[in-house]
């Protein structure tokens, strides 16, 4: 009696996982045509009006780029400089020093010739004290804003002073370890000005800046990772970009624009209460409260991603580091749930509520602790002698395989469209890659998931910590002037 029992639990679960599986797998073929057709019409798009129109005309509204810095002593000098070469006709640069300890401050203070200044500082939204507020006596800096604040503990706190301290309606979201393309502006301003909703944020892919070639702030080269750690992010950052956020683009239902690069409305921003410290996932919290704002307002929207790499950041190189960022970004997730629970299959909040949020309950925040659970079932029913070899094997070869199939897409698909790489060796050596991933860099993630939601779950205090950067590579050209 017991065994029939336990036979129909076996069967019942390895068919819920079946069919979980097969779910996930339809979302994500669905999300790849999708993502095709928003690329081909993105690039269409961009052939019929070009990027000099928006440079000449008076009626380009104008952006201020807002960059928090702490500790960034190692690479602030050539980032800065890469923000004040963006190429457009109306920005701002806002560096927000967030209390660092180390010369971040004297660095930027000797290089850009600053020198304190009295500002007409407006608080909108809530931030730590801001101190001091520096402007350049050199006219070649004079789109450069440094603001010296007592550290908030979270990047949130820094972007909402530099909010406060901006001059325009829209600003950029940015990392000062991320080198940015010169056209950034005028790609993410695009959507803004030809969509006949009012588009409320802009984002566009990330990547690896690790092992790229660096001259006066801009990348002359790009290079896969050498390290295997930033290699493996660079793979998933281009499936994640390129085959998720463009296919929600299509359907306008983009969850999360990210924190290195989102350009944003900020009267939106600021009506939805600026950036929360407290959050772990600042960056989705803030696109889930202005999504929100605009439904419960019952106002028209848009969210686009644009499929261009515009924005290299420097990964983390070292598993300390990277298990620091994704933990939290896993209690981040876990964090939004219960923040914003009330709007999971809430027809209020339209597609938020019945297609961003279920997608990622579903297939985001339950996905660890169902293969979590996954693997102990299995390891349970192997102990036992209950388990189905034949079926199991199937199961996974195909989730294996379909992995590969989907990673692999990804960087074809990259390069055939984009060409960043010079060569398609380097192409094949993240193909390669997707090999190893689900034995190595999987379980890895996995267990940073689990251990986010273990404290989320236990209220367990969270140190932000500071990334350490090695700084970037320096062409081959500069080094033989240095």
């Amino acid at each position: 009696m017991h065994t029939a029992i336990l036979k129909h639990i076996t069967d019942f679960y390895e068919s819920a996982i079946f069919v979980y599986c097969a779910g996930l797998f339809l979302f994500y073929i669905l999300l790849a045509v999708l993502s095709l057709i928003a690329i081909r019409r993105s690039l269409w798009k961009n052939k019929i009006r070009g990027q000099q129109m928006l440079v000449a005309s008076p009626l380009t509204p104008g952006i201020s780029v807002i960059a928090p810095a702490y500790n960034e002593g190692v690479t602030i000098i050539s980032n800065v400089r890469s923000l004040l070469a963006l190429n457009y006709p109306r920005f701002e640069v806002v560096i927000v020093n967030d209390g660092s300890k180390d010369d971040t401050l004297q660095k930027l203070i000797d290089e850009f010739e600053l020198t304190e200044v009295n500002f007409a500082y407006r608080q909108q939204i809530p931030s730590q004290a801001v101190k001091r507020f520096f402007k350049s006596t050199n006219p070649a800096y004079s789109k450069l804003l440094v603001l010296d604040k007592v550290n908030g503990k979270s990047k949130a706190d820094a972007v909402n002073a530099g909010i406060n301290a901006s001059s325009f309606n829209y600003f950029l979201n940015t990392d000062v370890d991320c080198i940015l393309a010169r056209d950034t502006l005028l790609k993410l301003i695009k959507p803004f000005m030809d969509d006949p909703q009012r588009v409320i944020a802009t984002g566009a892919p990330l990547r690896a800046a690790n092992s790229c070639d660096v001259e006066a702030g801009v990348i002359t080269r790009v290079r896969v990772p050498r390290s295997l750690l930033p290699r493996f992010q660079e793979m998933e950052y281009i499936r994640s970009y390129l085959l998720g956020k463009m296919g929600w683009t299509f359907i306008n239902a983009v969850p999360n624009v990210s924190g290195g690069l989102g350009l944003f409305d900020k009267d939106i921003v600021i009506k939805s209460g600026g950036y929360d410290p407290g959050s772990f996932g600042e960056d989705m919290d803030m696109v889930v409260r202005m999504c929100r704002y605009m439904c419960e307002q019952d106002l028209p929207y848009r969210i686009h991603y644009i499929p261009e790499t515009l924005c290299w950041t420097e990964v983390p190189a070292t598993y300390k580091i990277f298990f620091r960022q994704r933990v939290r970004w896993a209690r981040g997730l876990a964090q939004i749930f219960g923040k914003h629970r009330k709007v999971l299959f809430n027809p209020k909040y339209k597609k938020l509520g019945l297609i961003i949020f279920p997608y990622n309950f579903f297939f985001e925040l339950l996905a660890p602790l169902i293969e979590f659970a996954g693997i102990i079932y299995y390891i349970y029913i192997i102990v036992n002698h209950l388990i189905n070899w034949d079926y199991a094997i199937i199961l996974l070869v195909f989730i294996y395989t379909f992995s590969i199939l989907i990673t692999s897409l990804s960087m074809l698909w990259d390069q055939l469209i984009f060409r960043y790489y010079q060569s398609w060796k380097e192409v094949w050596q993240l193909c390669i890659l997707a090999l190893a991933e689900p034995f190595i860099y999987h379980p890895t993630v996995l267990f940073c998931a689990i251990r986010g939601y273990f404290n989320q779950l236990t209220g367990k205090k969270h140190t932000w910590g500071n990334m350490q950067r090695q700084g970037f590579n320096q062409s081959p050209n500069l080094q033989k002037t240095i």
